[in-house]
């Protein structure tokens, strides 16, 4: 009996090898997608799902969601047998890295692969590198190694036998997109392959609104266009250069002409002077309003100042003027925007609008009183607001003469009775002092002052609720604290003798300017006599125009009228802060009446 089933084994061996039957050599369907002798089996797709599937049922599974471990020699080990290609690549005698490495070189050649992606008539190129194109070699390679070592004993010894006859069994490798890389090249050309939506919006002419249609915009659907890019190329691509068209979505424009034309009234507004700048600083302010000016602000929406402003640059039409710089005024491009700034918070406040971001300067400016301003500086500080109105808001910005005025319209909904003001209290005031900086370039009785002091102030803005007249409330709105910085002078020492230099020392250590002005004057008339020692042209320099300076010997000294400093409002948190570029000019000293040019509305 034994002899007989021997004999029915061997005849079945035979015929199926002179039949020349594919050689299946894994359990159920685990080995399609084998290609043998030039002929192709079912998808390898199919094939590795599969021999995925029977592993989950054995070994526990990987969750769907889940990416499973990159496989290595160590759990797939033993080498390739002879015959096996993939891709067309012959991975004979190689080790599952080995193999990998060759697949993956192989896949690597779709990188440069162009893509076409399109939203309407947008569109973009792409490369297979930029969506990640990569083989799913584990899966493949495995299958490789496995080749002619699993199954019965009859797929190995028919598997073996196509190896020994040199017969090709070929593993194609299946190709698959980077769904993150996918994403962040659509999110990176997002505003390339879409029309950005114009909303419907205003404008001011003669003292009466007009309604502007906007236009509809189209914005791509990211999540929508990546999964349809990588299930392309999973399923359909065929290697070469394609187009793919993306699942875009309308964008409405916002505002209806109902809710627009609704803006009628005058929600609040304030003014301030800037008749004492000087020509840069006044075109600043010019420019700076012109680009807030005639700004729609939707329910819910949030308005950046600076970035409204534009960037502070000579392109944009700023030019340089007085800015404050880490408790100094340097000249600075954009210099006096922050004046701007400070009258629309008075407007927006007045308003009753949601205060989303506000910095004090960090020295008190000149031209609102102390906390009623909001500086600006690149990167650092910026005055943001929301609309938390129920209607848009219309911002008007005016420069008229040397008035710079911003009102904020939309529709009144608080009652008529009720009344808004703000007030501002200064709760502590450091008085400034005198720093002396010998200057040996400088000849002797030349005091010159190269800063003016600032007051140091702590102070606090309240906002005053009445209701028919009668106080219902008075809050605090905000604190600010104002750094004080002293008077600097240098004092000339080219040409003084030992004697008028120690003079000039002893009155610097007393911090009174009138002794040091009257101690450089004695040295310079002690040294009027001798070869000075220093330059021989220091005698003779002349201060800087504008400069606080004691002449020399035989000259009565008059000290300068000190002039005002821009302020800000807080002190810098580094050294390096960039300028608040938007103070007023030393050669402002005086402060409007801030709290009577501002109405606060209903």
């Amino acid at each position: 009996m034994t002899n007989i089933k021997k004999l029915t084994l061997t005849l079945f061996s035979t015929v199926l090898l002179i039949a020349g039957l594919p050689c299946y050599v894994f359990a159920g369907d685990a080995t399609q997608g084998v290609t043998e002798g030039g002929q192709t089996g079912n998808s390898e797709e199919e094939a590795i799902s599969t021999e995925e599937n029977a592993s989950a049922e054995t070994d526990g599974a990987v969750a769907a969601d889940e990416t499973p471990a990159p496989l290595t020699s160590a759990e797939v080990p033993g080498t390739i047998a002879n015959g096996v290609t993939i891709a067309g690549t012959d991975v004979s005698g190689m080790n599952f890295d080995e193999a990998k490495a060759a697949a993956e070189q192989y896949a690597s050649q779709f990188a440069s692969v162009n893509f076409t992606v399109k939203a309407g008539d947008l569109s973009v190129n792409a490369t297979g590198a930029d969506f990640g194109i990569g083989a799913r070699a584990d899966e493949v390679c495995r299958l490789a190694v496995l080749y002619g070592k699993t199954g019965n004993p009859l797929e190995r010894y028919i598997a073996g036998k196509k190896c020994d006859a040199g017969q090709a069994v070929d593993f194609s490798i299946p190709l698959v997109a980077d769904s993150e890389a996918v994403s962040t090249f659509l999110t990176n050309n997002q505003s390339a392959l879409s029309v950005p939506v114009v909303n419907n919006g205003l404008k001011r002419e003669n003292g009466q609104f007009v309604f502007i249609a906007g236009n509809d915009g189209v914005s791509i659907d990211v999540a929508s266009s990546a999964a349809k890019i990588t299930n392309f190329v999973d399923s359909e691509w065929d290697g070469s250069d394609s187009t793919i068209e993306l699942d875009t979505t309308t964008v409405e424009p916002e505002g209806s002409e109902e809710q627009l034309r609704a803006i009628q009234d005058n929600l609040g507004t304030f003014s301030t002077n800037y008749s004492t700048s000087g020509a840069s600083r006044k075109q600043n302010i010019k420019v700076a309003t012109a680009n807030i000016n005639g700004s729609v602000v939707y329910p819910g929406e949030t308005f950046s100042t600076s970035t409204t402003m534009k960037s502070r640059t000579l392109e944009n039409g700023y030019a340089i003027a007085a800015a404050y710089e880490n408790g100094t005024t340097v000249d600075s491009v954009g210099g006096g925007v922050c004046q701007v700034s400070s009258t629309l918070y008075n407007a927006v406040i007045r308003a009753e609008l949601e205060i989303v971001e506000r910095s004090p300067h960090s020295m008190k400016v000149a031209y609102v009183k102390p906390s009623d301003d909001a500086a600006i500086a690149d990167g650092i500080k910026d005055f943001v607001f929301k609309n938390n109105q129920d209607y848009p808001i219309y911002i008007e910005g005016i420069t008229t003469g040397t008035v710079v005025s911003f009102t904020i319209y939309g529709k009144e909904t608080r009652p008529a009775n009720r009344k808004v003001s703000f007030e501002s209290e200064i709760l502590e005031t450091t008085d400034p002092g005198n720093e002396f900086h010998l200057d040996g370039t400088l000849a002797v009785g030349t005091v010159t002052r190269t800063s003016a002091a600032h007051q140091g102030i702590k102070a606090q803005l309240l906002k005053i609720v009445t209701v028919d007249g009668q106080e219902q409330s008075r809050d605090v709105f905000n604190k600010s604290t104002y750094r004080m910085t002293n008077n600097i002078y240098s004092v000339g020492t080219a040409g003084a003798t030992p004697e008028g230099l120690a003079a000039i020392n002893a009155a610097v250590a007393t911090g009174d300017v009138e002794a040091v002005k009257a101690a450089a004057t004695s040295a310079a008339a002690a040294a009027a006599g001798r070869t000075p020692a220093a330059d021989p042209n220091a005698a003779g320099q002349t201060p800087a125009a504008g400069a606080e300076t004691t002449p020399g010997a035989n000259t009565t000294p008059a000290e300068n009228t000190t002039p005002t400093a821009p302020a800000e409002n807080t002190t810098p948190a580094q050294p390096t802060t960039p300028t608040e570029n938007t103070n007023t000019t030393p050669a402002e000293s005086t402060t409007p009446a801030a709290d009577t040019t501002g109405a606060g509305g209903n």
